[in-house]
């Protein structure tokens, strides 16, 4: 079975998904099914913090560039809020995720390559300066 999940990881869920709805527990890969479940997790978690970065990265240019700030960048700011916001909704175990130092943290890393592609500024701080509840709020810009 898990030759099956090597070479055809589709196939492999496929045959998997239809001995769990038969109860066939004795035929089940458990091992790289308990990974699969896993990494679902894992890639919720990962979208999530790739959204914040998002707004992140926006936060920064207009406090970094306050001459160039644009409705483009408040729009874009509104929409990855709203998103972040809905996938909490869907997914409320993910706001404890959002209040760990490492997943800011990461988020952060992430907006400061955005930042830095779309400015050419590279003295942004390497920490976040904002909290994870300001970054989601609506009406947060920084000065």
């Amino acid at each position: 079975m898990a030759g099956l999940y090597e070479m055809d990881v589709l196939a492999w869920s496929i045959e998997q998904a239809a001995l769990l709805r038969e109860r066939r527990w004795s035929a089940l890969d458990i091992e790289n099914l308990a990974e699969e479940i896993e990494d679902v997790g894992n890639s919720v978690r990962h979208e999530l913090g790739s959204r914040m970065a998002v707004p992140i990265a926006h936060l920064l240019k207009w406090q970094f560039q306050p001459q160039l700030r644009s409705k483009s960048w408040l729009k874009t700011m509104k929409v990855q809020r709203a998103l972040i916001a809905r996938k909490l909704g869907k997914v409320p175990s993910l706001k404890s995720a959002l209040n760990e130092e490492d997943s800011l943290k990461d988020s952060w890393d992430d907006a400061l390559v955005l930042a830095i592609k779309d400015t050419g500024l590279h003295e942004f701080p390497d920490m976040p300066i904002w909290t994870s509840a300001q970054i989601q709020d609506p009406a947060f810009l920084p000065a």
